[in-house]
This record gives C-alpha cells, structure tokens and sequence, in this order.
C-alpha cells in the first residue's frame, strides 16, 4: 500500500466508524466553547463537562465571568486541575474580550492568541469548530497517530500540522480532527496497542 492508499484507507475507515463525529467539549456559545478548550488543556472532556454545567450556568459571558472573579472561578473549575492559573487565565481573557473586543471573541487567529491562556491548539479549535475557517488541532492523540501510521515524524506538534493538512484537503480537517481523536481513544491508544486489533494498523501497518 502506497501513501495515497494509505491516507484514503485511512479517511474510508474513519468515515465508516465516526461519519458524524461530535464536538466532546460542552458550549453554548463562542465564549463558553473558548472557556471549555482553555479548561480541557490537561484534564479530560467529561471531567470539563461536569464543571461546565455549573459554571456556565453562573458565567456564560464576559461580563459574568468577570462578577465570579478568580477566586470564585477557581472554587468552580478545582476539578479540572491547575486551577489556579486556569481561573486566573479565563478571568484575564474575559477581561481582554471586553476591553478589546467589544466582548465578542475575535475571529483570527492572530487575534486569538494574543488572548490569556490561549495558544495555537486552541485557537484553531475555535477557528474550526466555531467560525468554521480551515485549521486543523492536533492534540496528544492526533500527534500519536500521525506518527503511528507514517504520516509524519513526531518531532513536533507543528510538524504534525503541516503534515496532516498535505495529506487532507482543507474541507475534511473539521471531521478528521474529531475522527483521529476518538478513533485514538476508542480503538488505537497508547497503552496495549496490537495492531493486528486496530482497524486500520492491521491494514497500514504502524511504527
């Protein structure tokens, strides 16, 4: 099996098993999804979703944020982990979000990541997810089979990126963000790997 083989192998097979992959993290708007992915770093999806079903219910806004202050962010999001800087991060940034643009979160990524707390991965979920603009998030699970399957090094998560983006065409990186992190997940993870058990190792084969 050549590259391409593989690389259309590979988009059959998660297309198959996640035609319609869903977004993990909780949100009801742009403010509450950057919150959520700036809570995620580090701590699971469920766990972000337990804490943001209390705290979005005080504070799905700026400006609510903002009334809750770091303590009382921090009280909410402890079980997510580095609380502490997290709270005082979504504090910072909603103070950013309304002094510098109008409370509304900011649609580049330039703009994105100039924000507390905010680094490439997860402005390009937002990018993606919520302004629907070509970017692809690679996260643990996407770095780790990128690698797995060849089609890139592992030297580095930017390294990942460009490598993922010249092998999907820009209108599949939305769905094969989601498709590889679940299929990561679910079926080709980490520990306890055997390829000849994994759906598409046992076809491509993997480092």
């Amino acid at each position: 099996m050549n590259k391409k083989e593989k690389i259309a192998f590979i988009g059959k097979k998660l297309d198959e098993l996640y035609p319609n992959p869903p977004i993990p993290l909780n949100y009801t708007n742009a403010f509450t999804m950057l919150v959520a992915v700036v809570l995620s770093a580090q701590c699971t999806d469920i766990r972000v979703n337990q804490v943001t079903a209390v705290l979005f219910k005080k504070a799905d806004t700026p400006q609510k944020m903002l009334k809750l202050g770091v303590d009382g962010i921090a009280e909410i999001i402890k079980p997510c982990g580095f609380f502490n800087t997290k709270s005082a991060n979504i504090f910072k940034l909603s103070q950013a979000l309304i002094k510098e643009f109008d409370g509304s979160v900011p649609q580049t990524f330039e703009e994105l990541e100039s924000l507390p707390g905010v680094g490439h991965k997860t402005a390009s979920v937002i990018m993606s997810h919520i302004f629907k603009q070509p970017a692809f998030p690679v996260d643990t699970h996407i770095h780790r089979l990128a690698e797995r399957w060849g089609l890139s090094d592992g030297s580095s998560v930017e390294k990942t990126e460009a490598d993922l983006k010249k092998v999907f065409p820009p209108e599949e990186w939305e769905k094969r963000h989601l498709q590889i992190i679940y299929f990561g997940r679910n079926e080709c993870k980490a520990r306890g790997h055997k390829a000849e058990n994994c759906p598409i190792c046992s076809a491509v084969g993997c480092k």
